[in-house]
């Protein structure tokens, strides 16, 4: 049944005290706090690049406390084994069976702290659990739960030490974005004492996991036209047809787009998507996922500026049928 604008209503009441919530310790990024929430309850995971230093760990470790659920902290290092994530089966001799000893991937926040400086190998086996919510050792498949997100923390690509995230890993995060130097009453209010460590332990539990999946469940009613959905179809196709891009959106960006629109919408107090809902979106869930033409790369070109070009060669929609 389509969401009513009674619960969208409901809806974005409950999203913006979250918000609060969670600013009390990342004081002055309402905007990135609520694009993470949107991400958490769309179902999908984030990718924190920043400098170092940002509150990238402290954006983590404050959603985690705001949700009454597990979690957990995966500090990648380059001699990280792919076990070390996932858990590993152990013979155990006195009952002479195997026995499988989960990882801290088990967790309904997971914090991959750094992620871009453990070797390819670990990172990817992250891959399957990320995609379908479940890990498989020796043939056997342990489900992690739900809700469950992954909250990976990066330095730029050009800090020593670090290896570039394949783009399949890439795809998987339904979100990139970056927190950013705080402005200058932030940082007074940060220094003040605000924004410690004794805040962080000190944040209440706001929600619990099953309410959490209750409005992810919600947030997915939320009416999507189907001149919208073209439309986010036509952007896609137009970052394949892209002069400058080597490997445009692919259909679970495509997909992506559209589970985060719904909740965007929804926290906005609307039970449908408008193209605008698509537009604020666009940097922030394909960026990441186009790759460039390594000439057009040299020459300055990136992903943002592709997409910017891209929003004004595609018209959107003008008209929509109101749901019921």
């Amino acid at each position: 049944m389509p969401m009513s604008a009674e619960q969208a209503e409901w809806f974005a009441e409950a999203f913006a005290r979250l918000v609060s919530h969670v600013g009390g310790v990342i004081i002055g990024k309402p905007e990135v706090v609520a694009l993470v929430l949107q991400a958490m309850l769309a179902e999908g995971h984030v990718l924190l690049e920043d400098a170092p230093g940002t509150g990238k760990t402290s954006l983590a470790k404050a959603l985690a406390a705001t949700v009454q659920g597990t979690n957990s902290r995966i500090q990648f290092t380059p001699d990280l084994l792919p076990s070390d994530v996932t858990g590993v089966t152990i013979y155990d001799q006195r009952t002479q069976e195997f026995e499988f000893h989960r990882g801290p991937v088990f967790a309904s926040i997971v914090l991959a702290d750094e992620i871009n400086r453990a070797s390819p190998k670990t990172q990817s086996a992250l891959l399957e659990v990320m995609e379908e919510g479940r890990i498989t050792i020796d043939g056997v498949a342990h489900a992690v739960g739900r809700p469950f997100l992954v909250l990976a923390t990066q330095n730029p690509i050009e800090t020593a030490g670090t290896y570039r995230l394949p783009e399949a890993q890439l795809d998987r995060f339904l979100v990139k974005t970056s927190i950013g130097y705080p402005d200058l009453d932030a940082t007074e209010a940060i220094l003040g004492g605000t924004g410690t460590r004794v805040s962080q332990r000190t944040l209440s539990a706001m929600i619990t996991t099953d309410a959490v999946s209750d409005m992810a469940d919600l947030a997915a009613t939320v009416h999507v036209e189907p001149a919208v959905l073209r439309y986010i179809a036509m952007l896609a196709e137009a970052t394949r047809n892209h002069d400058s891009v080597r490997l445009g959106v692919s259909v679970r960006g495509a997909i992506a787009m559209v589970r985060i629109a719904r909740v965007r919408a929804a926290s906005l107090g609307r039970h449908y998507v408008i193209p605008d809902d698509i537009k604020a979106l666009l940097a922030a869930v394909w960026q990441h996922r186009i790759v460039l033409d390594p000439e057009a790369e040299y020459s300055g070109m990136t992903g943002e500026a592709v997409l910017a070009r891209v929003v004004t060669s595609v018209d959107a929609p003008l008209h929509r049928n109101s749901p019921e």
